[in-house]
């Protein structure tokens, strides 16, 4: 499946990564046409997926490495924790887009079989004689034969946009077919890819609470869309992700808590992949440096002035720390400008994007209370008028957007004068280890017995893994055990491996449940891949309500 190719639940192109797609087939220079134009010139690059490239290198090699008699390997995927102070859980996001853009129908092909041959016996070579022995050509032909090319395995997971504590399962893998036993763990580097889109969805979301936290506090009192938070932190990381791909799956994550981004990649992901409407974000007309500068330092109120006329109606930003931020406040918007920017139907919002934000954005804003007037909240605190706002797009991130909002506090400022954007920080700037993300056996079947599976190293206590078949519960509807069937550590128990399999969460609500002890009529987690199929297909607004804070945009009443 190439990434242009149309999704079995959406009669559309793929999205927003364009016509290449991020995968392992490409043709090589020689082998592409050359189309037409200049001699010599080539077409685009072709990607196609190919599941058997999809994997680390080592895992080619592990189905020769299990208990002769393997028949099922059960694996599971949590957060043990996070490296963030304060953020002790997360908003599950992105598994969706990984199995219907990776994993969803037809995706072992004869030809894909007979390139990942080719490619792994050069690879695991010596550099100069191929080593053909090490791909498991058989089992893949297995897949291709009795299956027809879809992956035979079923994946539970915890619906998406759900808030849980870290250290919980979130999602769950085992093969159907005991000849393809090898398969869960390979898929495993994949899947674990899901660490990106979550790890944005919370890092999005933590920095929600603590605007929503500020409007409750400086006296908000609409928090319907297009008020409260909906719109005050705004994607500007498209040029700062490693990826197109990234982009998209990114921006669709930051997209579940709020409603503005510049990231396009992001819509069309939201679209694509989870039927969100054709635009899930908003934006709007914005001046960059050099629209303002190119008319020199003495025109810049000229162009200033030109922003206003070309975009008479509706809500408009304009860069003003080109020169002199303070000056372009006082002389030019607040003075030369005003009367025009009173008089449109519409919104202008200010945008720095140098020096200290705490200590610009309450200067200015103070400048423009001076300006334009202010009136106060019903907590007491000074509010522009709604010709103007500002927005700080420099140096913003979970942590500073508090910092910001405290400062404004503290000198009298409401929260809603400000909205934020937010680029690398929002979307780059996390990695596996913020949510010390990891993917575990927990349980094997060897001629036709289960047994638990668990690590437990005596270097790293954290990093021990559950045991055994799991399930995701409520604490209120798990009853009749006993308080030795809660889980111990190694170290507090004495016992390799921990002992109890009654896994509670910090705050008391959910628990997972270890060592098949579990209700499977009360797990959490639901059945969203088998066999190449997806039975379960989450909506973005179904997600966006589920992920919503409490009076956030999208649980207001309709």
């Amino acid at each position: 499946r190439t990434l242009c190719s149309p999704l079995p639940h959406q009669p559309t192109r793929h999205p927003a990564m364009g016509n290449k797609c991020m995968g392992s087939t490409v043709k090589t220079a020689g082998e592409q046409k050359v189309a037409g134009g200049a001699a010599g010139s080539l077409a685009p690059v072709e990607w196609t997926d190919n599941i058997l490239l999809l994997s680390d290198s080592y895992k080619v090699s592990h189905y020769m490495q299990y208990p002769k008699g393997t028949q099922y390997v059960y694996s599971y995927f949590e957060s043990r924790g996070s490296d963030r102070e304060g953020w002790t859980e997360v908003c599950f996001f992105g598994l969706q887009y990984y199995l219907r853009r990776y994993l969803e129908g037809v995706v072992v092909t004869k030809e894909k079989i007979a390139e990942a041959e080719m490619y792994y016996a050069d690879h695991f070579g010596d550099g100069t004689t191929p080593n053909p022995a090490m791909f498991y050509k058989k089992g893949w032909e297995h897949i291709l034969n009795k299956h027809g090319g879809k992956l035979p395995v079923v994946i539970k997971a915890v619906p998406e946009g759900m808030v849980i504590p870290c250290k919980q399962v979130l999602l769950t893998i085992t093969n159907t077919d005991p000849e393809c036993f090898w398969l869960p763990n390979y898929l495993e580097t994949l899947l674990v890819q899901v660490w990106y889109p979550m790890t944005v969805a919370t890092n999005s979301r933590y920095q929600k609470l603590s605007i929503h936290n500020y409007l409750e506090k400086t006296g908000n009192e609409g928090w319907a869309i297009p008020g409260g938070s909906a719109l005050k932190l705004h994607d500007f990381g498209f040029r700062g992700v490693s990826s197109v791909e990234s982009a998209a799956i990114g921006g669709a994550a930051h997209l579940v808590n709020f409603m503005g981004t510049d990231t396009v990649a992001s819509m069309l992901c939201a679209h694509r992949y989870y039927g969100a409407k054709k635009a899930a974000g908003i934006s709007i007309p914005a001046s960059e440096h050099s629209t303002i500068t190119s008319w020199g330092e003495k025109g810049e109120v000229d162009a200033m002035r030109n922003m206003l006329e070309k975009y008479p109606t509706g809500v408009v930003a304009c860069v003003s720390d080109s020169f002199d931020i303070y000056r372009a406040c006082r002389e030019y918007w607040g003075t030369e400008l005003k009367a025009q920017v009173e008089a449109r139907q519409g919104l202008l919002v200010i945008r720095p994007d140098s020096g200290d934000p705490m200590e610009v954005c309450a200067q200015i804003i103070g400048i423009l209370c001076e300006k334009f007037g202010s009136t106060n909240t019903k907590t007491g605190h000074k509010l522009l008028p709604p010709c103007v706002r500002v927005i700080q797009g420099d140096g913003v991130d979970y942590e500073t957007i508090p910092k910001i909002l405290q400062s404004l506090m503290d000198k009298g400022f409401a929260a809603d004068n400000i909205a934020f954007g937010s680029g690398g920080a929002l979307l780059q700037k996390v990695n596996r280890d913020t949510f010390k993300c990891a993917f575990k056996c927990c349980e094997v079947t060897v001629d036709g017995k289960a047994r638990d599976v668990f690590k437990d190293p005596a270097t790293d206590p954290g990093k021990a893994s559950k045991k055994g078949r799991l399930t995701l519960q409520l604490a209120s509807e798990t009853t009749g055990f006993a308080d030795a069937d809660k889980y111990k550590s190694s170290k507090d128990s004495g016992v390799q491996g921990g002992q109890g399999f009654l896994h509670y969460s910090p705050c008391g609500k959910y628990v997972t449940v270890a060592e098949n002890k579990g209700d499977q009529a009360k797990d959490i987690m639901v059945e969203v891949f088998r066999d190449g199929n997806m039975p379960k297909i989450w909506t973005f607004d179904e997600i966006r309500a589920r992920a919503d804070i409490p009076n956030g945009p999208f649980s207001q009443p309709a």
